[in-house]
């Protein structure tokens, strides 16, 4: 028996519990960068070997810390739900802050995760390993706002996270955790030009590569009516993966022999149809299309998605964003603007 492309929702996940941000509250967002480069590994097995990525002038090198291993893709879910937390605050005019404290079981809750003991130890491994992982980039290595202080303005030196730990020791009945962001994340999030809505059913997705492929056609295809396509050639490149092209290949043909196949069990990619093919020079092809733009009478047709937003006064269970200097990891941060919906940011 086949296992299935994704898991089933926890318990509970549908239905809206007072002062808990779920899945149905707000729009989930990504970072484009996050979504375009290798900054994770797709596996669930702690990688220990760095991963170089070079595309003409633009690189990324990402290396591991020897016991924890490097963050993985199901790791930035973190991530993920910080830049829809950022955003979502910046939307409703809120300040925001590269400082998040929050309850573990809300962030849980909302990335559609189970509750139990052994989930908040895989969270907690999860912050350590997003601390653990450090990235050297060029890409918006220009930003003026990421060259104060920086002696080396051709590339910039991060973690995934700066820190990761209880925000009140002192306290036992307080179970807050406190997250602080890299400044290139955090302003990677505040501009909205380089954020992007996600389906919410990502989550669910089990395979670290069926995770990637949906955020580099979420980032690529969009709502374009011809999708976009790439070599495989280039997918490998693009992924970082450590196996052989030939390995590589094999796995997404199965992926996506899966995702088209008539199994009732098979809910295919979130919003976008993938298949094979090849160019004039024979070279074999990925392609992805957003289900919204096939024909009406294609079987794969699902017409887009509005996402379901409440708002009401002080938001749903806001995160508590403190300005305040911590361990002087983290200054204060001008009040955001709020940035206008658009086709780009929202579905």
């Amino acid at each position: 028996m086949k296992a299935p492309a994704t898991r089933p929702a926890p318990e509970g996940d549908s239905q809206l519990e007072l002062f808990v941000s779920n899945f149905v509250d707000i729009v989930f967002r990504d970072q484009q960068d996050l979504m375009e480069n290798p900054l994770c590994s797709l596996g669930k097995t702690p990688r220990k070997d760095p991963i170089k990525y070079q595309v003409g002038d633009k690189f990324v090198t990402v290396t591991a810390n020897s016991e924890t291993g490097m963050c993985t893709i199901y790791d930035h879910d973190v991530l993920i739900w910080a830049a829809t937390q950022i955003r979502e605050a910046q939307d409703r005019g809120q300040e925001t802050s590269n400082r998040l404290v929050f309850h573990p079981y809300n962030l849980l809750k909302s990335i559609r995760r189970g509750t139990s003991g052994r989930d908040y130890e895989d969270l907690k491994a999860a912050m350590r390993r997003l601390v653990g992982t450090m990235v050297e980039t060029n890409i918006r290595a220009d930003d003026e706002t990421l060259k104060r202080g920086r002696r080396n303005k051709a590339s910039i030196t991060f973690n995934m996270l700066q820190f990761f730990g209880e925000f009140n020791t002192e306290d036992p009945n307080d179970d807050r955790w406190v997250i602080v962001l890299p400044d290139w994340f955090y302003q990677g999030v505040i501009n909205h030009r380089y954020v992007l809505s996600i389906d919410s059913d990502y989550f669910l997705l089990t395979s670290g590569l069926e995770r990637w492929l949906y955020r580099v056609f979420r980032k690529h295809a969009g709502q374009q009516e011809l999708g976009w396509q790439f070599t495989m050639k280039q997918l490998h490149t693009k992924s970082g993966s450590p196996q052989r092209l030939s390995n590589f290949a094999l796995d997404v043909r199965k992926i996506i022999k899966r995702l088209n196949s008539d199994d009732e069990s098979n809910k295919g990619l979130p919003g976008y149809q993938v298949s094979l093919g090849r160019n004039e020079e024979g070279d074999e092809l990925v392609r992805g299309v957003s289900r919204s733009q096939l024909a009406i009478s294609d079987p794969g047709f699902q017409p887009k998605k509005n996402p379901r937003r409440r708002v009401t006064q002080g938001g749903i269970n806001p995160p508590q964003w403190d300005n305040r200097p911590f361990a002087e990891l983290v200054g204060k941060r001008k009040k955001a603007k709020p940035s206008p919906p658009d086709e780009e940011t929202l579905l």
